[in-house]
């Protein structure tokens, strides 16, 4: 059982692994920042996350308040219903007609109401982690912008720059280990994104949850389209 779920610990442990390997070789690299930064909403995402997987008791307790409080306004509803429709109280068959459908409608509501206030755990829930989710997906574009211009072409070929050009000093062992790096990043951030549908069985952050990694996947795909060459050559 212990190899069939994340361990939040573990995720972290890994990314301060991988945060000293960023700045034992490039130290200066402005991915060494992004690491770091990562590195603190991880941490915040493990404590949302485990936040949002234990019940949350004064929710709960208002929410049981409120449906008792909204149950009794149905009886007390009910019965005066009851009373205006008893047999010594109608004159037509109409009114009798009128009196279910006013019932009818009064329930639906009820129950509307009802079902409004059993979700409000879950929906404020889900605010926050979807918040979370949010920076995760920023994170990933971040470091989709450090590896953009990192052209294992251009370092293979030595082709001449023009004064636009973006500065190249790496060689092609360093850009290949950038370029890891970049890729371990997003494999992180989507491991981070899935902790908070663990235990939150939620079909909204589940859907933001396989975005994020969705998303990861496909710039990760991208980045080792880059390394291919550099490990041929």
């Amino acid at each position: 059982m212990a190899y069939r779920h994340l361990d939040s610990t573990r995720i972290l442990a890994t990314l301060d692994r991988l945060i000293q390997r960023i700045a034992e070789r490039f130290p200066n690299a402005g991915l060494l920042n992004v690491a770091r930064e990562f590195r603190t909403l991880a941490h915040e995402c493990v404590v949302e996350a485990e936040a949002i997987a234990r019940p949350n008791w004064y929710v709960r307790a208002g929410t049981g308040l409120l449906i008792v409080l909204i149950v009794l306004a149905a009886v007390v509803l009910g019965v005066r219903i009851w009373q205006t429709s008893a047999p010594d109280s109608v004159d037509s068959f109409a009114d009798v007609v009128q009196a279910i459908e006013a019932a009818v409608n009064d329930v639906v509501f009820l129950g509307i109401a009802i079902f409004f206030v059993v979700t409000i755990e879950t929906r404020l829930k889900r605010r926050r982690a979807l918040t979370q989710l949010h920076q995760l997906r920023s994170v990933a574009h971040v470091v989709d912008m450090h590896q953009l211009t990192k052209d294992p072409e251009r370092v293979l070929a030595r082709e001449s720059n023009t004064p636009s050009s973006p500065e190249r000093t790496m060689t092609p062992e360093e850009l290949a280990r950038y370029l890891d790096y970049c890729s371990e990043i997003l494999s992180l951030t989507s491991k981070v994104a899935a902790l908070f549908v663990r235990r939150f069985d939620d079909p909204v952050v589940l859907a933001a949850v396989t975005e994020v990694e969705n998303l990861s996947t496909d710039m990760s795909r991208n980045v080792w389209q880059k390394i291919s060459p550099l490990e041929r050559a």
